[in-house]
C-alpha cells in the first residue's frame, strides 16, 4: 500500500502553520510591568532604592506623561521610582532639576539625576545615574525604559546638570 502524492503535498504546509506558531510567541508583546531582575543581574544593581525600582522598570514603553508601570516619560520614570521609594520629588523634569540639590558632574552618585537639554530652551530630559558612568532613562517616543552611557557622545554634548534627592 503506497502513499499518494496528495498526502505529501500538505507536509510543507503542515510544517510552515506549525514553525509560525512556534514563532508567534516570540513576537508576542511582553507583559508589563516587567519581571524583578534576577539575583545576578540584582547584584550589579546600584544601591539606591530609587535606582533599583527604575531598573526593575526596564522595557517598560516611553509613554508621554507616563508616570506608571504601564508606560514612562522621564520625569514620570524618576517620579515613579523616586516616590516608591520615599523620596518626595515634583513630577516634571523642570522643578525635579530647580529642587535637586546640585552635585559636579565628577561628584555623581548612584541614585543622582542626569539633566540633558535635547533642544533648544529648556531643560528636556532626566535620568537616574547608576554608577559607572551608566543611567536609566525613559527615551523617547516608541522606545523603552533602558540603561545608556554618559560616555556617548551624544549625552556627553547635551548633559546640563546633576542633582541629588536623599
Amino acid at each position: 500500500m503506497g502513499f499518494s502524492s496528495s498526502r505529501f503535498s500538505l507536509l510543507p504546509q503542515l510544517a510552515a502553520l506549525l514553525l509560525a506558531v512556534a514563532l508567534g510567541g516570540c513576537a508576542s508583546e511582553p507583559s508589563y510591568p516587567p519581571r524583578q531582575p534576577s539575583a545576578q543581574v540584582d547584584s550589579k544593581l546600584p544601591q539606591h532604592p530609587g535606582a533599583r525600582i527604575a531598573a526593575a522598570q526596564v522595557g517598560t514603553p516611553y509613554r508621554y506623561g507616563g508616570a506608571t508601570p504601564r508606560g514612562f516619560d522621564c520625569s514620570g520614570l524618576v517620579y515613579y521610582s523616586y516616590r516608591k521609594a520615599g523620596i518626595q520629588v515634583p513630577r516634571t523634569t523642570s522643578a525635579q532639576l530647580r529642587n535637586a540639590h546640585r552635585v559636579p558632574s565628577n561628584q555623581l552618585e548612584p541614585g543622582d539625576l542626569v539633566f540633558f537639554r535635547l533642544g533648544r530652551g529648556a531643560i528636556s530630559h532626566v535620568g537616574i545615574y547608576t554608577g559607572d558612568d551608566r543611567f536609566i532613562h525613559a527615551p523617547s517616543s516608541g522606545k523603552r525604559v533602558s540603561f545608556t552611557t554618559m560616555n556617548d557622545p551624544y549625552w556627553q554634548a547635551r548633559f546640563i546638570a546633576a542633582g541629588r534627592y536623599r
